[in-house]
This record gives structure tokens, sequence and C-alpha cells, in this order.
């Protein structure tokens, strides 16, 4: 994967993005620090739908489903009751 600055990566964006539709991803550095990567399109979308379990995966595994849907308990206030005159 080539690193582009963030500098060259802007002043020669056209490059950048034939660099990246042709060989692939493109990292992006910022004082020397990686930043960001420039991914195409039908790869971000392989990696989207690759990253998200399916319905039947969250049905089929063993982690507690039930346990963020059901509120605490001794949680709730109750008013007091208004004195009456």
């Amino acid at each position: 994967m080539k690193s582009w600055p963030v500098q060259d990566a802007k002043a020669r964006f056209s490059e950048f993005l034939d660099a990246c539709l042709a060989e692939g991803p493109q990292l992006v550095t910022r004082r020397g620090a990686e930043a960001a990567v420039l991914v195409p399109a039908a790869e971000w979308k392989r990696l989207q739908a690759a990253a998200r379990p399916s319905l039947k995966a969250l049905l089929m595994s063993d982690a507690a489903r039930t346990d963020s849907l059901v509120p605490r308990r001794g949680g709730a206030r109750r008013r007091r009751a208004e004195p009456l005159d």
C-alpha cells in the first residue's frame, strides 16, 4: 500500500484516486502518522458486508440477546403521597 502525505494527496487528488483504483488502497499520512485510507468503493462495500453479522448469526450466537432489553430493577422512584387537607 502506497503512502501519501496529506499535502500530496490534496494537491494531486486525481492521481491519488487513479492510484487507488488501479493499485488498491492508498494510505494518507499527517505529520508522519497514519491518518486515513482511500479504498475503492467496491472493496469498501465488501468490507462493510463482511463486518455486519447476519440476522441468523445474531440469533444463533451464544451471547445473551435480552439482557440489554430488560430495565434494571429498583431504579424507579415513587412519588410521595400529597397530604390531604
